[in-house]
């Protein structure tokens, strides 16, 4: 298993719990999320950056 820094553009949501769970269900796309942060809002854009670190399968 390796560690990854990703980043990912996400949509606001309506609701912080919905914003949350669109996140993680990204992130569980690229491994488990150990950690992650909203690090920019686009308002004009209506996207949410962020980063994380997950834990992945080593890749041969």
């Amino acid at each position: 298993m390796t560690t990854h820094f990703i980043s990912a553009e996400i949509d606001i949501q309506d609701s912080p719990q919905k914003l949350q769970h669109e996140i993680e269900a990204e992130l569980q796309k690229r491994g488990e999320p150990l950690r992650w942060a909203i690090t920019n809002v686009d308002e004009k854009q209506q996207k949410v950056h962020v980063e994380a670190v997950v834990i992945g399968e080593e890749k041969s």
